[in-house]
């Protein structure tokens, strides 16, 4: 709101993107589909929130950047475009994707105690900018594969995500690329 005041009063060039949940490579191991791919390579149980029913609209990070790119070079200022997967998933679902992929067992998913207020559906409709001519390229189960592909190839990266506390990583990694 407080961008699309600038743009009413000012006339700055503003242009709003709402992304729906994106997954894929490089995302932190503590959101939803990266814990629980790494969880299971790690042999490690995976918490699913109450009855696993909760839904979310899910976009691959690659569509969703150009999702974004496009508005950049189409959008119009003082416009809000939603972008969004073309998939809807239930959590148990997902959860289930990752499980077989692997090749284990369903018992590793286990029942954790749902959040207060949890949110049961997260949708948007992506309509506006797919009449503009946007539309993801990646279909969610080929998306999926490719991302579980990829926290299976690269352990080195997300285990010390898991396993150190994130700031040090963080100021660790700058003052190696600052010569520090």
């Amino acid at each position: 709101m407080l961008a699309l005041s600038y743009y009413k009063t000012f006339k700055t060039p503003v242009i709003i993107t709402r992304s729906s949940n994106n997954f894929g490579p490089y995302q932190h191991p503590e959101k939803f589909i990266p814990l629980f791919i790494t969880n299971a390579l790690e042999g490690k149980k995976l918490p699913l929130y109450g009855n696993g029913r909760n839904v979310r609209n899910w976009i691959y990070v690659e569509d969703n950047c150009r999702g974004i790119e496009f508005v950049m070079r189409k959008g119009k200022p003082g416009e809000i475009y939603n972008i969004g997967g073309e998939t809807e998933e239930a959590n148990i679902k997902v959860a289930g994707i990752i499980v077989k992929k692997l090749g284990l067992k369903k018992d590793i998913i286990k029942k954790a105690t749902d959040r207060l207020a949890h949110d049961k559906r997260y949708a948007l409709s992506s309509a506006k900018l797919k009449k503009s001519g946007w539309k993801p390229e990646y279909d969610f189960d080929s998306a999926m594969a490719k991302t579980i592909d990829w926290y299976a190839e690269n352990g080195k990266w997300w285990k010390c995500l898991k396993n150190r506390d994130f700031k040090d990583y963080i100021k660790k990694a700058y003052k190696k690329e600052k010569g520090f």
